[in-house]
């Protein structure tokens, strides 16, 4: 469990810096390209999250 909490940490921390670079990007491209990673990387944080809820409430 402890290790799905760290993967959390890191996407949700991962994400934030895509958005933070895409803030300061001055290329649409690469504005775009971290968009899109952000996203992505919050939504896969979204998904270990969910495991993370399912495996608390298949224990309890």
């Amino acid at each position: 469990m402890k290790d799905m909490q760290a993967q959390l940490e890191k996407l949700r921390t991962d994400a934030a810096e895509c958005a933070l670079i895409r803030d300061l990007a001055t290329d649409p491209t690469k504005r775009e390209l971290f968009t899109r990673l952000a996203d992505h990387l919050t939504v896969l944080a979204s998904e270990v999250e969910r495991a993370i809820a399912d495996s608390i409430k298949r224990t309890s």
